[in-house]
């Protein structure tokens, strides 16, 4: 059949006919624009359609591949009980009629009269995309190939759900910080990501505050990268601050002790955040067992092993207003980074975390000390040949024991432990952390992203962004909520208002990945600004810009096919600034979902 239907796709001479529910045949174009890596030998046949692949590996195709989506004049026609293709074929379309074929669609219909819509076929590791007619939702049907009709989300439709999960909110209580945007964007079905936020007024008990303060801030932001499930970082998104919230208490609290000290050392902080990390990790792997061997419950062992089961990498910043130390405590490959203005106006961009896996050089060469004699503790860039992040919460077959595995396999459910498996454990949750000394004053920001945006935007564009967003929304202030950006200047540059990276070293700093796939140029007349968060505007971009074919078809495929060609996607960016004191944190509604979503981290 396959064969049959390949003949069919070279030797088609007229556009086919899709069947449409309850309506007459209606028909459909499919657009020869294409979003898709180049088979490895560069070449194109004139009569194959140019497909997406799956495939992770750098691969070139140009920039005019990506600049709309998907097919080179590829179809597939449906039609009858759904377990057999009807027809295929090939409608070829040259270069110079792609550029004029979203205008002259209406052509191939036969009413002109009727609305166009445009559609997408999934067919396993391809998509295409498709012009048809009609105002009744696609027929959608599949045959043992897995072939799936979708109607591709309008741009209207893929801003909604863009922006379904965005959260904003306007800090004002004078600490430093003014603003800071949230947003999630799935791949996975559900979403393996998660986030927290936190505020905490720390009384002077606890922290000696300053002459004319009666409290600090203790201001908490976490993103969380699940695999394998979306049980560790759900589980992250519950209680991580509070375990790194309890190690700090003790930790100020001995400092407020001795009249001689304002505030403990940044080293003994570091130790707090580390010990909060690690026990909350002990709780999940180790705790959980003990428990479950006791209990004997396979419901229980369901219940309490998930997060162990499943794994997630942890980002943590944590603020403190008093003495204006940023720390960022990371374990797995999500980053953080900091946009800074200078004289000039424009943003440089400052990674203040190294993307741990086992491809990482500093990572690779702490396993071989840890665990010699073992030459494939790193093998591929992945722990023991499969895991890549080599610093996170939960996966457990990473740090069980042999025995342990074993055990938990006889009396519940489990897997044979891994073939290399020898001087557990090989992955730590403990952090590294860097420290920033913030200035508000100058309009400082960071950026946290799970790994789904750093695969499609370097440092620099994503500091470069926010600039530009920044200059965006100073254009349109005017409204109450807009004081936040009042100290703040603009930019004359039609260009991202960012410094050119002097950093030599980038052992710690994997580059977008999806960019080298797909040859996308590093021009920044492919960005816009259409969004009022900061966040969704950074994942827009991610996901194409400008380009709203490319835009759609990302957001269109659904899970799983979605995660071949993105990852979930979680962005926080918080701004710092000399806000006003009103002693209250707002839901910037402007930029969130709605007000029911979203709530006040305090």
């Amino acid at each position: 059949m396959r064969r049959a239907a390949i003949q069919a796709l070279r030797t088609a001479r007229r556009v086919p006919t899709w069947r449409v529910a309850g309506r007459k045949p209606c028909a459909v174009s499919f657009s020869s624009s294409r979003l898709g890596l180049r088979p490895s030998s560069g070449r194109h046949p004139s009569y194959l359609p140019a497909t997406l692949q799956s495939s992770m590996h750098l691969r070139n195709f140009s920039l005019a591949v990506i600049s709309t989506v998907v097919a080179s004049g590829a179809w597939y026609a449906y039609q009858g009980n759904g377990a057999q293709q009807a027809s295929a074929g090939l409608n070829a379309t040259s270069a110079s009629q792609l550029r004029s074929l979203t205008t002259t669609s209406s052509a191939h219909a036969e009413d002109p009269a009727e609305t166009t819509r445009r559609a997408l076929l999934v067919d396993n590791d391809q998509f295409y995309t498709a012009t048809l007619s009609g105002e009744q939702p696609v027929f959608k049907n599949t045959d043992d190939s897995d072939r799936r009709v979708l109607e591709m989300l309008t741009p209207e439709q893929a801003t909604q759900k863009l922006r379904k999960n965005e959260e904003s909110y306007m800090v004002n209580r004078g600490k430093g910080v003014v603003r800071y945007d949230v947003v999630q964007v799935p791949s996975n079905s559900p979403i393996e990501d998660d986030h927290a936020e936190k505020v905490v007024e720390v009384p002077s008990s606890v922290a000696t505050a300053t002459e004319g303060e009666s409290s600090s801030d203790w201001m908490f932001w976490g993103v969380f990268d699940g695999h394998s499930g979306w049980t560790t970082s759900a589980k992250l998104r519950n209680v991580l601050i509070s375990y790194v919230a309890r190690e700090l208490n003790s930790t100020y609290k001995a400092a407020a002790a001795d009249p001689s000290v304002l505030l403990p050392s940044s080293a003994a902080v570091d130790a707090a955040i580390k010990q909060g990390f690690t026990r909350l990790d002990n709780d999940i792997v180790y705790s959980s067992v003990d428990k479950v061997l006791k209990d004997k419950s396979r419901r229980a062992a369901a219940e309490m092993l998930a997060p162990a089961l499943s794994g997630s990498c942890a980002l943590l910043a944590f603020y403190d207003s008093q003495s204006k130390d940023l720390k960022v405590a990371v374990a797995g490959d999500s980053r953080a980074v900091l946009g800074r203005r200078g004289p000039n106006g424009k943003w440089s961009a400052t990674q203040l975390s190294e993307d741990q896996t086992g491809g990482t050089p500093s990572e690779m060469n702490r396993l071989r000390e840890e665990h010699p004699g073992e030459p494939n503790v790193v093998r591929n860039g992945r722990i023991l040949g499969q895991l890549e992040p080599s610093r996170s919460f939960g996966d457990a077959f990473y740090k069980w024991s042999k025995d342990t595995q074993d055990k938990i396999k006889r009396q519940f459910l489990g897997r044979t432990p891994h073939p290399l498996l020898k001087t557990p454990p090989y992955v730590t949750a403990e952090p590294v952390i860097t420290t920033t000394k913030v200035e508000p004053a100058r309009g400082d920001f960071l950026v946290l992203a799970t790994d789904g945006l750093w695969e499609m935007l370097s440092n620099e564009e994503v500091v470069g962004l926010v600039g530009q967003w920044v200059e965006q929304q100073q254009a349109g202030a005017g409204g109450s909520n807009k004081t936040w950006l009042k100290s703040w200047f603009g930019f004359d540059s039609k260009q991202l208002p960012i410094e050119e990276s002097k950093e030599t070293s980038t052992e710690g700093q994997r580059p977008p990945i999806r960019q080298q796939q797909y040859d996308i140029s590093g021009v920044a007349n492919r960005f816009t600004v259409e969004d009022n968060n900061a966040a969704t505007h950074l994942v827009r971009n991610a996901l194409g810009g400008k380009e709203k074919d490319m835009v759609c078809a990302l957001l269109t495929l659904p899970s799983p096919y979605s995660r071949r060609y993105r990852d979930d996607v979680t962005v926080e960016v918080i701004f710092f600034g000399e806000g006003p004191d009103l002693r209250t944190i707002t839901v910037n509604e402007e930029a969130s979902a709605s007000e029911e979503n979203a709530k006040a981290k305090l």
